[in-house]
Parts: C-alpha cells; sequence; structure tokens
C-alpha cells in the first residue's frame, strides 16, 4: 500500500488539524481551491491508512474541528457589535460549535473507512464521497441545521462564471460536495501511485471546468433598483441616527427615468421604523417618522415613485398582554411590499432564525447567566411558515430568503408556486471579511441549484444580480453605498433539484456507495499491494 510520508505518519493527529484548517482557504475570500482539493485527497488517505474505526473517527472528527474553525471565524465578529457579553466570548463560541459540527465528518470518515477499508484508495475515494454527502445532508437539518460551508463552496467558479456550478442543477450542493471530496481522494491516489499523467489531467480538467466561460446570458424585462446603504454595524440600532439611515437609503432608491413600473429593494434592516398598526404608541415613539406609522408608510411611498413596488426588510412585532398591560411579547424578521401610495402588502417572515443571534435556545437556563442574543432588545424572534411565492402582478412571483436563509439547500423556494426570483435581503455587516463572500458564494448556488435568479440587497455588501446559472452579473463590493440599475434575470426551467429535491441527494449517495462496491468486488475486496 502507498505510505504517508512525513508528519502523517508520525503525528497522524497533528496532520487531521494542519489539512482540516488549510481545507478551509479553499473557501472565499481566498479561494485557494487547488490547496483546499489537495488538503481534501490527502486527508482520504491519512484517514484510509488508520488502523481502526476509532482511529478513523478520531481523525475525522480533528480534521472537522480545524476546518469549521477557521471557516466561521466570522462568527466571531459578530460579538463585537454588542455590548450584553463580552466580545472575546466569540473566539471561544467559533471553536465550540466545531466541536459539534466535526461530529458530521467524523461520521463520514468512519463510515467510509468501515465500508472500504480493505479496499485500495480509489474505492475508498467513492466510499467516502457517499458518505460526505449524507454527512451534509444531515448536518442541514439535525438540531434545526447548519449548513454553512459545503465543500462544493470551493468549486464555484470566479462570479462571471459558474464553474462547477454547472452540475448543481443535475446533483445538488451536498452531492457536489461528495463528487469534490471523491475526485479529490483520487487524485491523492494517482500521486502517491505516481501516475503523473492522469494527475495532471484531473487537474486540468478541474481547472477547464471552473474557468470555462459562462456564454451568453438571456435577458430579462422587470426593471429593478436594488440598493445597498452602507449602514455601519456599530450605527444601525442607534435610534439618534435612524433618520440619516432613512435619508442615505431614500436618495439612493429615487427613480432616475421615467418607468413604467419598477422592482426596487432594500435590504435586511433597512427600515429602522415599524410600519404596521396596532402597536402601543410607546413603540413607535423613537421612529424616524415623528411616530406615526401611516406617515412613515407615505414618505416611502412617496421616495419610490409611481409604478414601483419596494421589498424591504423590517421587523413587525407580535403583541400580547402580560401582567395587564400590552406589550411586545415577540418578533418577525421580515420582508413585505410597499407600493407608491404606501400600501402594504404581503409579508414573508423568517423561517431559518439564528440561534443566540435572533433567539436564545434554553432561555429560562441561560440567561440567568449572563447569556444574552446577539441582536438587539430582549424578546426572541418568531420563526415564520418556510418558502413562500408571493404574485406581485407586474412584478412578478417573489421567493424570499432572508439572510443566511439562502445557505440551506433545497428550501429557499416554494415548490407548488415556484417563483420567478428569490429575494435575499441581508445584514452582512455582522460578518467582518470572510463571512460576505462566502455568503455570496452559497448564494449562487442556490441560483444554479433551483435555476432561479437571486437577488442580494445587503447593509454593507455584497450585494448582487445573480442570474440563473450562478453567474453574478452586476454588484456593489463591500462598505461603500451605491445602488444597481439594470433588469431581473429570466428564470430557467425547473431544474432536476428543483423538481426532486433530497432525492436526488439520496440518489447519489447510493450512486456513489454502489460504484464503490461494485470496483471493491472486481478487485477483490483487499487493498491495492504496494508499488
Amino acid at each position: 500500500m502507498e505510505k504517508i510520508p512525513g508528519l502523517a505518519r508520525s503525528h497522524p493527529n497533528l496532520a487531521a488539524l494542519v489539512l482540516g484548517a488549510a481545507s478551509a482557504f479553499g473557501f472565499q475570500p481566498f479561494h485557494l481551491w487547488p490547496l483546499g482539493l489537495a488538503a481534501i485527497g490527502a486527508f482520504g488517505w491519512l484517514a484510509w491508512q488508520s488502523p481502526g474505526w476509532r482511529r478513523a473517527l478520531l481523525a475525522g472528527w480533528l480534521f472537522g474541528v480545524a476546518h469549521f474553525t477557521v471557516t466561521n471565524n466570522w462568527i466571531a465578529t459578530a460579538f463585537t457589535y454588542q455590548a450584553e457579553m463580552p466580545a472575546v466570548l466569540g473566539w471561544a463560541a467559533v471553536p465550540l460549535l466545531s466541536l459539534y459540527l466535526a461530529v458530521w465528518p467524523a461520521f463520514a470518515t468512519c463510515a467510509a473507512w468501515l465500508v472500504a477499508r480493505r479496499s485500495g484508495l480509489p474505492v475508498f475515494a467513492l466510499a467516502f464521497g457517499a458518505s460526505w454527502i449524507a454527512a451534509e445532508w444531515l448536518r442541514s437539518w439535525v438540531f434545526t441545521g447548519y449548513s454553512w460551508g459545503p465543500l462544493s463552496m470551493m468549486v464555484v467558479g470566479p462570479w462571471d462564471r459558474p464553474g462547477f456550478a454547472r452540475l448543481l442543477p443535475f446533483v445538488g450542493s451536498y452531492a457536489l460536495s461528495g463528487i469534490v471530496v471523491a475526485l479529490a481522494v483520487s487524485g491523492a491516489a494517482l500521486v502517491g501511485r505516481r501516475r503523473w499523467v492522469p494527475a495532471a489531467g484531473l487537474v486540468v480538467a478541474v481547472t477547464a471546468l471552473l474557468y470555462w466561460p459562462a456564454g451568453k446570458a438571456d435577458q430579462g424585462i422587470l426593471p429593478l433598483t436594488l440598493v445597498q446603504p452602507n449602514l455601519r454595524q456599530d450605527d444601525i440600532n442607534d435610534a439618534t441616527k435612524f433618520e440619516d439611515q432613512f435619508q442615505s437609503i431614500a436618495a439612493l432608491s429615487v427613480p432616475r427615468q421615467p418607468l413604467s413600473h419598477r422592482l426596487v429593494l432594500w435590504p435586511e434592516s433597512g427600515v429602522p421604523d415599524y410600519l404596521r398598526d396596532g402597536y402601543p404608541q410607546r413603540y413607535y415613539n423613537q421612529m424616524t417618522a415623528g411616530g406615526d406609522p401611516a406617515f412613515a408608510r407615505t414618505r416611502i411611498g412617496r421616495v419610490i415613485g409611481n409604478d414601483s413596488l419596494l421589498l424591504t426588510g423590517l421587523v413587525d412585532l407580535e403583541i400580547g398582554t402580560v401582567d395587564g398591560r400590552e406589550r411586545a411579547i415577540g418578533a418577525y424578521n421580515s420582508v413585505t411590499s410597499i407600493d407608491s401610495k404606501g400600501q402594504l402588502g404581503q409579508r414573508y417572515a423568517k423561517e431559518h432564525l439564528v440561534p443566540y443571534g435572533e433567539y436564545l435556545p434554553m432561555r429560562d437556563l441561560l440567561e440567568p447567566l449572563g447569556l444574552s442574543r446577539l441582536v438587539a432588545g430582549s424578546i426572541d424572534f418568531i420563526p415564520g411558515p418556510g418558502p413562500q411565492s408571493f404574485d406581485l402582478g407586474d412584478y412578478g412571483k417573489a421567493g424570499i430568503q432572508i439572510c443566511y436563509e439562502i445557505v440551506f439547500s433545497g428550501a429557499v423556494a416554494d415548490r407548488k408556486h415556484r417563483p420567478d426570483y428569490i429575494f435575499n435581503p441581508s445584514n452582512d455587516g455582522w460578518f467582518g471579511a470572510w463571512g460576505p463572500p462566502q455568503h455570496l458564494a452559497q448564494a449562487r448556488m442556490r441560483a444554479a441549484e433551483e435555476g432561479l435568479p437571486v437577488l442580494r440587497s445587503t447593509t454593507t455588501g455584497i450585494s448582487a444580480v445573480i442570474d440563473a446559472r450562478g453567474v453574478v452579473r452586476e454588484h456593489i463590493g463591500r462598505n461603500v453605498a451605491g445602488r444597481i440599475d439594470t433588469v431581473v434575470p429570466p428564470a430557467h426551467a425547473p431544474t432536476w433539484f428543483a423538481r426532486l429535491g433530497h432525492w436526488l441527494t439520496l440518489l447519489w449517495v447510493v450512486l456513489l456507495l454502489g460504484l464503490s462496491l461494485v470496483a471493491m468486488r472486481r478487485a477483490g475486496g483487499y487493498r491495492a499491494k504496494d508499488t
């Protein structure tokens, strides 16, 4: 069998940690995909050489701890924008979260070892790919799910090229991760056997698919103005600055030419005021519009102008009676439409809320210990019903996914009422330098997977118009104020993934596992001899 030199042979646990950390640099913002794929391939080689299932399990867990700690370092930045808990707690929260997330790479590694421990590395590569798909799928929904950072994220091409996103309509994100694992470990097997020509051919094929031009794009017809106001995260909850924030976003939204109709998009946190009627007056008193929600709605209508429709993020309250007094007992992270007359339309409420961000799990236990949620306020947000499509008439059918909801593969569109586009408002000011480009990459993956354009309006960037191939047509970079005047790209026909969802994901698990078993049987079930 092939031998692992140096560090991996003498200190396999340290090697697993190093390879896990290195693999994370294959993701955005660095996007060093050759390093990421090489690290995955080398780790597969290391796992295959494990002397027992316990060592394979430990190797996978250590790889995952390092991988997720580096990938999710942007979470620590969020702790610097709140005053309830010490900011340094963020640097403890990230590795603590990674201790759990690493369970899934550990599961994938151990399962692959148990299936293919007596076979050659190429057979192990197929089994590892199958188990990795299952692990990412489970990670996306167990304990409400945390699907940030599938390995397939590193093979999304440059912004103007789909890269491996071309495959997403036929496989989905998690299956593509398994294919990436199988290719990386197969490449390691070729290098280990000194089969340089096929190894070089594999590198050339991967590079060509990543950078192959996108080709001619279809043009849409619905006019669009997408706004990025560049609201600083330090200031976004400061009531003394609400009026300045509104004036900034309003100035970027006024029509520049007469249009028959125009869709205007504002980000999550785009409106600091409460716009719905029926709340106790004290909740309106700090509004920018003199405590009058009707006036606030009317002036927004005047800003966007005649024949325009706005989709914007805002906060709605759930009012109840506590100790004989009306008060807010919950809130909704919402998107609503507002027309030129200031009339509110349907409301979408975010379903995938962020634990410790938008609600505090086990509040009765954790709050006395001094823990709080990161978003300002003491009440928890209430989850909405899930993906919905809103028929906006001349403005198309809008699907809405707020902030990190867009990272949940297979859960971003109403399959019974397919939208024409997905609006993804976000407040990426929480996420430092690493989070926004990773967030954008995953929004691109959802677009290609579903065959639907994704329109991202964020507070600080990166805002973008993404077509149904996952190609970024226009964007506004981080920490600048700006607007995009364009048209909404057209949707494609429903993709395989849009029709089958994660049944397609599980089919790829069966396919790769079946191929590994067939290859194992043909090879006689034993490891390849030393070469």
